[in-house]
């Protein structure tokens, strides 16, 4: 492995596409319907994978149910990818850095959102779903694995992040963060993130690499 090698990881509810307000509606609805007794569950469970999520429900009838209208939810939204972060994607990929999409979403929705968005997928270089790991967030593997399917050391990697969890999976792995507050915007800040940015408006390869050699 070339220890020269720098790489770029992105979650991607929330970072890439703009969608998570969208499912905290979703999972506080269920949680109305199916209640788990999490105080604040559609917030807690932000950043962890569905296995992760599904275990909170110990009642089959349940978690079939739940698991049934996530299925349907996803199948009607409708993935808009935030612009600047797509344009920060366009410098990377002309700067020759790798990029890796490390999400927590599953691959049937993956499939769903390359076929309304098919151009995005050639903005990275590796793809790490949910069922690709073991552990949900905020353990490091993910992270630990987007970098190694990219060629580079975690350390030598920049992740982006907006959830509490993924911050703190991102900063066990090595790498250093940046954290946006799309979808906590009161308690980002209070994170070990290496960086806060409002969005990615202005953001550039060369903020990118200063990042990585401080």
């Amino acid at each position: 492995m070339n220890k020269k090698q720098i790489g770029a990881l992105f979650d991607l509810d929330g970072v890439v596409i703009d969608t998570e307000g969208v499912y905290s509606r979703f999972w506080e609805d269920i949680e109305k319907k199916y209640p788990t007794g999490i105080p604040d569950f559609a917030v807690k469970i932000k950043g962890t994978n569905l296995n992760s999520i599904m275990s909170h429900y110990t009642d089959p009838v349940a978690k079939a149910a739940v698991l049934d209208a996530l299925a349907e939810f996803e199948k009607t939204m409708v993935y808009e990818i935030f612009p600047d972060a797509e344009r920060f994607l366009k410098e990377l990929k002309a700067a020759g850095v790798p990029c890796a999409m490390v999400t927590s979403s599953g691959e049937m929705k993956l499939q769903r959102l390359f076929a309304q968005q098919p151009h995005l997928k050639g903005y990275f270089d590796a793809i790490v779903s949910g069922e690709m790991v073991s552990h949900s967030k905020p353990h490091p593997e993910c992270f630990l694995k987007g970098a190694e399917m990219i060629g580079c050391r975690p350390e030598d990697c920049v992740v982006f992040e907006d959830s509490l969890l993924g911050v703190e999976s991102g900063k066990a792995s090595g790498a250093k963060v940046v954290a946006l507050p799309t979808t906590f915007p009161d308690t980002i800040r209070t994170t070990a993130a290496d960086l806060f940015i409002d969005s990615f408006a202005g953001f550039t390869v060369e903020n990118f690499l200063s990042l990585l050699n401080n």
